[in-house]
């Protein structure tokens, strides 16, 4: 081996999480966090660090009403999702 060879740095793995409403796995930047805070509440995590049990959906509003019609989005946050709060999570999954 010649001093004049590189060494190539190890590329840094990124996290990817499945989509709950089309099932496909994408790299965790490209999608968007729905948390149960600890005290029950539904947000998105635009962070994806806050405190809480989270889903990944696409930006896609096809996968966001698909997991809530088949009840998934509910399993993987573990609760059932109010009627009420659907069109306010629906109209901030559209915002940029």
């Amino acid at each position: 081996m010649s001093g004049t060879a590189k060494q190539e740095k190890p590329k840094k793995k990124m996290p990817e999480r499945k989509c709950v409403g089309c099932n496909e796995r994408r790299l965790k930047n490209e999608l968007v966090r729905i948390l149960r805070t600890p005290e029950g509440e539904i947000c998105i995590d635009r962070t994806g660090k806050k405190s809480g049990r989270g889903a990944y959906l696409c930006h896609d509003p096809a996968c966001f009403a698909k997991a809530v019609k088949s009840n998934r989005l509910g399993a993987a946050l573990s609760c059932e999702i109010p009627e009420t709060i659907i069109p306010a999570i629906e109209k901030e999954l559209n915002q940029p």
